[in-house]
């Protein structure tokens, strides 16, 4: 698409003439937002019509909307399961795609337990760079002089496994700092990290956050913005901080590197880095020895105009907490992406975190939009409408058509239309359909917490003569990192004879054992969840709970008790009869290679 740069843009004056190209792409693509998808779904189509999936569907070639809609069907991840996992097992046949698979984006959503395999093709970095590209010349509008200093932004490799048929099969953000997209991206004064990219590439979760904490404190005065993927990555660095101040303050004052860090690339580079600075070491000394810690970050970094995390979503309950360590920075929630397809920008990043709006970006994969309805049973393909003919004000979930193979896939987001940029219509982010309980990239259904509740009650409980009458939970992230809280009322058969706390504790880690593979990752290798806790009520508090909810106007032939809960009332009642605590006693099992 042609872009005429010296046109004024309709989103602001650009700052620079990379800016205005990048701008008026943006102008351009939503303008023309319904011939844009017409093109994308025609190429889509085209180039993947002599795979075995789409000759399955006897779609003969068409690449009409009209033809395709009404011979492929919608579908889920299980749907698709078959033919995924014959291409983890080495089957080279254009199955899904006309492009070779060249890896698997490992999704934080599950299926069975397992990381779900999302499969990409080599020009998708191309097309996810694409959308990097708009993001800082949005943030320009909004914020000036972003060139006249550095990001400090905690970004990290997660470890990757390949499948039998040797196919990598890892994060989406790991694919790409992995890739050279990003390694060896041009120099751009817009954005400039002060996190060299040893630190970002070191497996190694500690070395990677202790370096590129230093560097963040080597060039506090440069740094401009503070960011992370997630709003919990970001609190998760402070509170590395408040662990390890003492150890990066000596580091500092002696100019010398910590014996923790032992990865040779990253120690060669960070001796470059590493000068001796005595003033700085008692600065880190001064405000990291005080007891309170509010306003930290703008303390130790004084020119921080915003924090760019995502906080929308299960993101939003750390809000609070941000805010108390940020002194009140905006927030920028700058993109929407996923691993089945990066989806669009938010070109208003300086907005407050309850207006965040994404705009689609009609170029990046083929949308359509299923009519939320929480109750409904079955599935009605013919009510799916295209982008631009979704309506304001109304919830729909996400079902996309990518280059890389997914047809009429449910990515299973909610998403609520808040308006239109152009012709392309602009959402706000929900949440993840059936997701119960999320402290980080977990996201954890009521199936999944059920099965944990049953197999701790099998192998604990039941040899106590004890069960678990009744149960809720909730994400609790007043905590660093944050953890599950599950509230048990117990059944005991023998009063006289109730359940050890050890017992319960176990109970927590039998729990943990159950839960998926995802938040055994983050709870072992990221460090990102804390141990899950068991608190024991009193026995007929969820009696009380079904009394309160019946007094707010519950129908109490329709009632049934919340499996997650965060209402600060019912929190309160469940916290006032609480007779004790237990928190598992060890980490779960988890190993890159073990899938389940």
């Amino acid at each position: 698409m042609a872009v005429d740069s010296s046109l004024p843009s309709p989103l602001g004056p650009p700052a620079c003439e990379k800016d205005a190209k990048a701008l008026h792409f943006i102008e351009q693509t939503t303008r023309n937002a319904a011939a844009v998808q017409e093109n994308v779904l025609a190429q889509i189509l085209s180039r993947n019509a002599e795979t075995e999936y789409l000759r399955r569907h006897k779609l003969g070639g068409a690449t009409d909307r009209k033809s395709f809609r009404s011979k492929v069907p919608v579908i889920t991840y299980e749907d698709l399961q078959p033919e995924i996992q014959r291409i983890a097992n080495g089957d080279r046949s254009p199955i899904l795609s006309s492009h070779p698979i060249s890896e698997f984006l490992t999704s934080s959503g599950t299926s069975a337990g397992e990381r779900k395999l999302m499969p990409t093709i080599q020009e998708e970095l191309d097309r996810r760079q694409s959308l990097y590209n708009l993001l800082m010349p949005v943030m320009n509008l909004c914020v000036p002089g972003l060139n006249k200093g550095k990001g400090l932004y905690f970004l990290f490799v997660k470890s990757e496994t390949k499948t039998p048929g040797g196919l990598l099969a890892r994060p989406v953000l790991t694919s790409y700092y992995k890739s050279e997209h990003f390694k060896t991206r041009p120099y751009d004064p817009y954005n400039v990290y002060t996190s060299p990219n040893e630190a970002i590439l070191c497996p190694d979760s500690f070395q990677s956050m202790y370096t590129q904490m230093l560097c963040g404190l080597l060039d506090r005065h440069q740094v401009l913005r503070l960011g992370a993927v997630f709003a919990s990555g970001l609190l998760r660095a402070i509170r590395f901080l408040q662990l390890n101040w003492q150890q990066l303050a000596a580091d500092i004052r002696r100019g010398t590197l910590s014996s923790k860090i032992t990865d040779p690339d990253l120690k060669n580079c960070m001796e470059k880095i590493l000068k001796p600075n005595q003033e700085l070491a008692e600065f880190v000394t001064e405000q990291c020895g005080e007891e309170n810690w509010e306003g930290i970050i703008t303390r130790i970094w004084p020119n921080t105009k915003y924090l760019d995390v995502i906080v929308t979503g299960a993101m939003a309950q750390y809000i609070p907490t941000l805010d108390y360590y940020s002194g009140g920075l905006p927030m920028a929630c700058t993109m929407y992406a996923s691993s089945e397809c990066y989806f669009g920008l938010n070109l208003n990043p300086m907005c407050k975190p309850s207006e965040v709006s994404y705009t689609i970006m009609p170029n990046m994969a083929y949308f359509e939009f299923l009519p939320y309805e929480p109750n409904s049973m079955s599935l009605d393909p013919t009510r799916l409408v295209d982008l631009v003919d979704v309506q304001v004000g109304k919830e729909y979930e996400l079902v996309i058509t990518t280059y890389a193979g997914l047809y009429r896939y449910r990515v299973g987001d909610i998403l609520r239309v808040t308006g239109f940029h152009n012709s392309a219509p602009q959402f706000h982010f929900v949440r993840r359909k059936n997701v119960l309980l999320s402290i980080d990239s977990d996201k954890t259904d009521e199936a999944e917490l059920q099965l944990a509740v049953d197999n701790a009650t099998k192998l604990v409980l039941e040899s106590l003569n004890a069960s678990v009458v009744e149960y809720t939970s909730f994400a609790d992230t007043k905590t660093i990192p944050g953890h599950y809280v599950i509230y048990w009322e117990l059944l005991v058969k023998d009063s006289a004879e109730p359940p050890s706390s050890e017992a319960l504790a176990q109970c927590c880690l039998a729990m943990e054992e159950s839960l998926n593979s995802v938040y055994r990752q983050c709870r072992v290798a990221d460090n990102s969840i804390g141990p899950l806790e068991i608190r024991v009520v009193k026995s007929g508090t969820f009696e009380e709970l079904m009394d309160y909810a019946i007094s707010r106007g519950a129908s109490i032939n329709q009632y049934k008790v919340p499996r997650c809960v965060n209402f600060t009332p019912i929190m309160e009642l469940l916290d006032s009869r609480v007779v004790s605590k237990h928190f598992s006693p060890s980490l779960p099992h988890w190993t890159p290679a073990r899938r389940r």
